[in-house]
């Protein structure tokens, strides 16, 4: 076998090539419609013809139906994007990782909600997707942990740590863990935002998607609660770092006027992408659609920008945003179909 080159510009031209054909591999929409109009067992064959027929087969005399299905998504994913990470090099695999972290802070607070809960552990493991720096084994102890305070402290080495340990005592007392997320998010943007601005090559093209992506975030936040928060509320919601200032953010939220939001949105992004999300506001109310158009333009925008920058992590990150939503849209198909729902309700939840 030929020794593969692993200095100067080939491994990342590979490495972003690889992410062309693994995204060509994703399932295509057409696909999707098709199972919108068919029952649990036949999309379940369906997705066995696919990338996830390993883990099909893996737990299929371990679970059936709806736990079959999640359980194999969730591990495919969580195998993808350690391959992924395995896979890219130099700084791409830097810039990979801290995006990633997301999936430490999903998962710990879902051990944590878990515990509050007195969910079995074997429960929590089913539902916890080890994708983030936090590999199975580390989730496991993390689980096997007898209180909050312990697994706060078995993550002592974690770049998230402090501030697990500063909002432990808080979501303690007032029972919920939402503060702590919101806090958790906001130092993981402000983490890999200065990994973007470190001087690192790629980072601009990096930066341009983190920003976006925090745009997308905030402005999500501000449809949802516009007009039910106060200012003080709303400001400790809102993540810095993106196009938008926090000030800004809570100004146009208490704008009665949808064409003044409309406007401002559109003059400061300046994105095509955006321009659909933004009519959508306008004429529709619920923000759920909101919240999705939101997504699609996010997506292309991403796929715009790994088209301009070929060979960085762009293409490393639409891919592992893309994947990440075909299981979303397969969940929310096995869910749908599950509870019976009309094939329109499960559509109107995919990001497809």
């Amino acid at each position: 076998m030929a020794a593969v080159n692993t200095t100067g510009p080939a491994p990342y031209i590979y490495a972003c090539t690889r992410m062309k054909v693994r995204k060509a591999t994703l399932i295509p929409r057409e696909e999707y419609m098709r199972m919108l109009n068919m029952e649990l067992p036949g999309i379940t064959r369906i997705i066995e013809e696919t990338h996830y027929k390993a883990e099909i087969d893996e737990l299929a005399s371990s679970f059936s139906g709806i736990d079959l299905v999640e359980i194999a998504l969730s591990w495919n994913l969580a195998k993808e994007y350690q391959k992924i990470i395995e896979l890219v090099p130099g700084h791409l695999k830097g810039f990979t990782r801290s995006y990633l972290l997301r999936w430490d802070i999903q998962n710990v607070l879902t051990i944590l909600r878990g515990k509050s809960q007195d969910i079995p552990q074997g429960r929590i493991r089913e539902i916890t997707i080890p994708a983030g720096s936090l590999d199975k084994n580390a989730l496991d102890r993390l689980i096997a942990e007898d209180s909050a305070d312990r697994i706060v402290e078995a993550l002592k080495a974690h770049v998230l740590y402090p501030v697990f340990e500063r909002e432990m005592a808080g979501a303690v007392e007032s029972g919920s863990f939402a503060h702590m997320e919101n806090e958790l998010f906001k130092a993981y943007y402000t983490e890999i935002v200065r990994a973007a601005k470190g001087g690192v090559k790629g980072g601009h093209a990096f930066l341009q998607y983190i920003r976006l992506d925090i745009d997308t975030r905030n402005l999500m936040t501000l449809f949802r609660v516009k007009g039910s928060l106060e200012s003080d509320e709303l400001r400790e919601m809102m993540i810095a770092g993106g196009t938008f200032s926090v000030e800004e953010l809570v100004r146009l939220a208490g704008s009665e006027s949808s064409d003044e939001i409309i406007e401002t949105i559109r003059n400061r992004l300046n994105l095509d992408s955006f321009t659909e999300v933004l009519e959508t506001f306008r004429e529709e109310k619920s923000v759920h659609k909101i919240e999705i158009a939101l997504t699609k333009a996010k997506l292309d925008q991403l796929d715009k920008l790994a088209k301009r920058y070929q060979f960085s992590v762009c293409p490393i990150l639409l891919y592992l945003e893309l994947k990440q939503y075909e299981v979303s849209n397969l969940r929310a198909l096995a869910r749908g179909k599950e509870s019976k729902l009309e094939p329109e309700s499960i559509g109107a939840c995919m990001v497809v």
